[in-house]
């Protein structure tokens, strides 16, 4: 920080000599974090003359507090009033995490520089305080002080702070450190005081003047009198700054400077300019609280990747060596790549990518023999399918101990497949991420992750869906439920399977006798729900509704019937032909297509070749509606999608869950969702108390009452789902808020 500085021993700084004011004003903004300037005359020029310098304190979080007097150039007047008003959006986003980008734009003095001015001003970045003095005098100070947190430098100098008084006047500068001596300490406590006095606003031997009484440095207006050339040179002198570093020393600082932002632009950051949210830092800090190990428990589209990168991240900077290690286990090869995306916005190197469509036994073998001799950055990212077969299981003994392992979808660590494998896991820093870590009818699945995480509800980070609505992570929505009723065909045979599981059950035990039968017959009986003919009608009607109303179906979804089961039971989700699968969604997407020649509608499925062309073109609103299957349970980002429609009843929470999750995360252009879901009831009329059907009945719409509620509780229209359900709550003598009670135990 600023006691690394080479400063003179006479701590003066003069121009032709070894020590320019040049290379003080470079030397203080990349070792300190605030820079304030008590000026007589200012002018951005100087910005752009010590572009690197200002890159580097901007990019690092510096800010800059300046107190000048009331003349300016028009360019800078503008830059002000621009930025102070309230409805101002430069156009182009100003990228502070991007070094290269903010050097070059520093460095180029036209409309764009003025615009990233205006920006910074705007989020006080830079903060400006114009000031008159009273009387006829003016304000003619040309002081300063940088600030690195603990130290503080001070300066007086001749020179005003332009381009004109840092390239052209013979100048001198003088610092004063407050870690000198007790004298020096008390000049700074002195001046720092002063600064802040005006800086306040409350000093009253001059006026504070608003940007319209601000005085344009012009010859009309000035004559003959040089106000460093009437600020009026600024580019002639900015195009020729360059003459200006003739000194040795000097030149050696700017080389220095210039390696160490092409060094910055490469070292792993944070990949928005804000930072990591308090609960991405919260997330950090109890994972290791809790010994590096944990599970994090965040609702879809809360950033779950980007906190627990930013734990990797963490990590680098404490290490002595400056290197990161991790290992991420993902569900499906198109998270691979996901991740892999994600990743590369930290701007982590060394990604190899594992699974069955990649060659990586190489890259793998190379990257961790050379880890062996000297410090190495890796990211590994494998599917679940590759990380347990033995060609890479067997080399995890060869992983710095460091690594961090990464778990998407941890519930996965919980099938019989993987525990086999991880019974000695030598890693011990372990992040587990689920919105839904339980596993679904696996007690002991569920109970041996949160082992291997040493963790358990409410666990070491919980980021709720209903948290992350209040706090505009994700989008508020409202939910529309609509009654679906079997036909008759599917009723009969709904109705005979359920005589033959009534037969099956045992009241005193409350199971089934012959579980294996019953299993059957329960998937026989789910898939005549799942694929209920009816689904199709309601789907079209409630298009057409929306169509004969707003003329449009843009940034529509419909989850079709995959015609596959939806248990997550064990040796239970037998598939349907891929035939009967296809036959589905291409029902749905002829028939989207009819309601109008002007929809554009289109498939999203597994294997597609095209699939992100086809989440753009709908993301342009080129394609108005996507008929997709399982495949967005994958974890693709769908922001876009404002409209949803669950035509795919599912009793799984995980699930349901993360397909609202994908529909409520925000976009630029979205404030709102909607969601319609499409549930399945018994004909009311075929049934009663009485009747041998009954209780199962009850059972399987308590069930499908429990994914309502759950969408209904966090819904801007809850009370809708309790007019919808109230006859069939009343049949079934069910309560939908006892049900929702029963939820949050």
């Amino acid at each position: 920080m600023l006691k690394k500085i080479d400063l003179p021993k006479s701590r003066s700084y003069r121009t032709g000599s070894e020590y320019e004011p040049y290379q003080f004003y470079l030397d203080g903004l990349c070792n300190s974090k605030s820079f304030d300037l008590l000026l007589g005359y200012f002018s951005s020029a100087a910005i752009n003359v010590l572009f690197s310098g200002f890159a580097k304190f901007i990019y690092e979080g510096g800010n800059l507090r300046i107190i000048a007097n009331h003349i300016l150039s028009k360019e800078d007047k503008e830059t002000i009033r621009i930025s102070e008003n309230p409805l101002y959006r430069p156009n182009q986003i100003i990228d502070l995490s991007d070094i290269k980008y903010l050097n070059e734009t520093l460095n180029i003095y036209d409309r764009h520089f003025f615009e990233c001015l205006a920006w910074l001003i705007k989020h006080k970045r830079i903060d400006i305080k114009i000031v008159k003095a009273k009387g006829k005098g003016i304000v003619h100070y040309k002081s300063g002080a940088f600030h690195d947190g603990v130290e503080t430098m001070v300066f007086k100098a001749s020179c005003n702070f332009t381009a004109y008084g840092l390239l052209e006047n013979a100048e001198e500068l003088d610092a004063t450190l407050s870690w000198d001596n007790e004298l020096s300490k008390d000049k700074v406590e002195d001046q720092t005081e002063y600064f802040n006095h005006i800086f306040s606003g409350k000093a009253n031997f001059v006026d504070y003047i608003k940007v319209d009484d601000i005085v344009e440095a012009i010859k009309d207006n000035f004559g003959n009198k040089s106000i460093d050339e009437l600020l009026i040179q600024e580019q002639e002198l900015i195009e020729k700054k360059s003459v200006a570093f003739s000194n040795p020393k000097l030149k050696k600082k700017l080389i220095k400077l210039k390696e160490e932002i092409e060094n910055i632009q490469e070292m792993p950051k944070f990949p928005y300019v804000e930072g990591p949210r308090a609960y991405q830092i919260d997330a950090y800090h109890n994972w290791v609280a809790n010994n590096y190990k944990g599970v994090f428990a965040m609702a879809t589209g809360t950033g779950k990747t980007i906190t627990s990168l930013n734990c990797v991240l963490q990590e680098y900077f404490l290490n002595s060596e400056k290197t990161y290690h991790a290992i991420i286990l993902v569900p499906t090869i198109s998270l691979v790549e996901q991740w892999a995306k994600e990743a590369k916005m930290f701007n982590l190197t060394s990604i190899i990518k594992v699974s069955s469509k990649t060659k990586w036994e190489n890259d793998l073998a190379t990257i961790l023999s050379t880890a062996r001799r000297i410090p190495v950055s890796f990211i590994i990212i494998t599917t679940y399918a590759s990380f347990i077969k033995d060609r890479f299981f067997k080399e995890i003994k060869k992983f710095p101990l460091d690594t961090i392992l990464i778990a998407d979808e941890a519930h996965n660590i919980g099938a019989p497949s993987v525990l086999e494998r991880i019974s000695n896991f030598p890693l011990q820093k372990r992040i587990g991420l689920s919105a839904t870590p339980k596993r679904a009818y696996d007690v002991e699945g569920s109970t041996a992750m949160e082992s291997f995480f040493n963790d358990k509800e409410p666990y070491t980070y919980s980021f709720s869906m209903e948290k992350a609505i209040e706090e505009g992570i994700l989008c508020k929505y409202h939910y529309h439920p609509h009654i679906v009723h079997l036909t008759n065909d599917e009723l009969n045979e709904y109705v005979e399977i359920s005589k033959k599981l009534a037969k099956l059950f045992n009241k005193v035990t409350e199971q089934f006798n012959s579980p294996e039968i019953a299993e059957m017959l329960l998937l026989k009986r789910k898939r005549i729900i799942h694929k209920a003919e009816n689904k199709l009608f309601k789907t079209i009607s409630i298009l057409k509704a929306r169509y004969d109303k707003e003329g449009t179906l843009k940034y529509t979804f419909i989850y079709v019937p995959e015609g596959t089961a939806e248990d997550d039971t064990q040796n239970v989700a037998e598939e349907l032909d891929e035939i009967d699968t296809i036959k589905i969604i291409n029902q749905y997407t002829r028939a989207v297509g009819k309601l109008s020649p002007n929809i554009k509608v289109n498939q999203f499925v597994s294997g597609m070749k095209d699939r992100d062309e086809i989440l753009e073109q709908f993301k342009l609103g080129k394609i108005d509606v996507i008929a997709s299957m399982k495949c967005l349970d994958e974890g693709i980002d769908i922001p876009r999608a404002e409209h949803a429609i669950f035509c795919s009843s599912t009793g799984n929470p995980r699930q349901f869950i993360q397909r609202r999750g994908r529909i409520l995360r925000k976009h630029a252009d979205k404030n709102m969702a909607t969601i319609h879901d499409l549930v399945v009831i018994p004909d009311l009329s075929s049934s009663n108390e009485f009747s041998d059907t009954f209780n199962l009945e009850r059972n399987m719409v308590q069930k499908e009452l429990e994914r309502v509620m759950n969408f209904a509780s966090l819904a801007i229209n809850p009370y809708e789902t309790e007019t919808v359900f109230e006859q069939i709550c009343d049949h079934y003598n069910l309560n939908i808020y006892t049900i929702h009670q029963n939820l949050n135990l």
